[in-house]
């Protein structure tokens, strides 16, 4: 696993969109609240709302201007959330969300996936109207597999949305490297949205990002907070929290428990996760800094602690180039790819 030694910087460029925002930005899948998917809860417990706007209005004081969430997201509440936190203050963010999954509001559930170019007009619409604004800076394909043919439609119409200004730049939230490479041919296309972290790395994504100038946003920077070393063994998850809801895709926790194999696994590299004085969290982060000059980790928050330890990665920097040779090492084949 290459790592790549860069000074410790606050602020990246957006791939080729000519914006920077702060390396580390703010993930706000959980503030969305309650929601399903396939009838199973897909939020992350109970949240307060109030809360939540004091937390990204912490972020923002502390140099965080990426938030990033989705339409799916609480089926339209994480959206009216970050609209309510940013009056006033819409200058200061760089606002990323995503579409393609259809719901029902009322049920709180999410029912299908459309990317056609009529719905992709019709979901920027119902967000810029939650969000509060007359522009999304970063406009993101949120399913992740589509045939040539989908994705060149829905790229056709976002180019349309660019060229009127309802959107500044788009992206795409996938693993598939050999698909997002296509979409470079749309010059409003700067970033992808992938999964990467100490256990999940994604090594062709990451080179086609570099060599394309495109922004890596970074999902489960955290590994859905396994790397905060917050969960033991016999810790167990309350059912409405995703990470416990039964969903095949959750990776590092099984029946709402920390999975045993991944916990050996952290033990493995705690102590170089918390090199230079960092906490376990702050070290993830500073790996996902450390693992591109175009990585952007996101990671979730529900309360203003959360996004002070998070941000607090910020001042740490990147991890040391010796201190990822020594991780790969211990990982070896620990370490998945996507």
């Amino acid at each position: 696993m290459l790592a790549i030694d860069i000074s410790a910087v606050s602020h990246r460029s957006l791939g080729r969109s000519g914006l920077s925002a702060g390396s580390i930005g703010l993930g706000c899948w959980a503030i969305g609240g309650y929601f399903t998917l396939n009838g199973k809860p897909d939020g992350w417990g109970d949240v307060d709302d109030e809360q939540s706007i004091r937390a990204i209005r912490l972020g923002l004081d502390m140099g965080a201007s990426l938030i990033d969430t989705a339409d799916a997201y609480g089926t339209g509440h994480s959206e009216e959330v970050i609209g309510r936190a940013l009056k006033g203050r819409r200058g200061d963010a760089i606002i990323a969300t995503k579409f393609g999954y259809t719901y029902e509001r009322a049920a709180r559930a999410l029912v299908s996936t459309d990317v056609s170019p009529a719905y992709v007009e019709e979901a920027c619409a119902a967000s810029l109207q939650r969000l509060g604004t007359d522009y999304i800076d970063l406009y993101q394909i949120h399913v992740g597999e589509l045939s040539d043919d989908q994705a060149d439609a829905a790229g056709e119409m976002l180019e349309k949305l660019a060229e009127r200004g309802a959107i500044r730049f788009w992206g795409w939230s996938t693993d598939n490297a050999a698909a997002a490479k296509r979409m470079v041919k749309f010059p409003h296309f700067v970033a992808v949205q992938q999964e990467l972290n100490v256990f999940v790395d994604g090594p062709d994504m990451l080179t086609m990002c570099e060599a394309n100038d495109l922004a890596s946003l970074n999902r489960s920077p955290l590994a859905m907070g396994f790397l905060t070393g917050k969960f033991g063994p016999d810790m167990r998850l309350p059912q409405n929290d995703v990470r416990a809801a039964g969903h095949s895709w959750v990776r590092f926790f099984e029946d709402g428990k920390a999975r045993a194999d991944y916990l050996q696994r952290l033990a493995q590299i705690r102590e170089l996760l918390q090199t230079g004085g960092r906490t376990l969290a702050q070290g993830a982060l500073g790996w996902t800094l450390a693992r591109s000059p175009g990585t952007f980790p996101i990671p979730g928050f529900k309360t203003e602690a959360q996004v002070r330890e998070n941000l607090g990665a910020l001042e740490m920097g990147p991890l040391p180039a010796a201190t990822m040779a020594e991780i790969g090492e211990l990982l070896g084949r620990g370490i998945e790819q996507n």
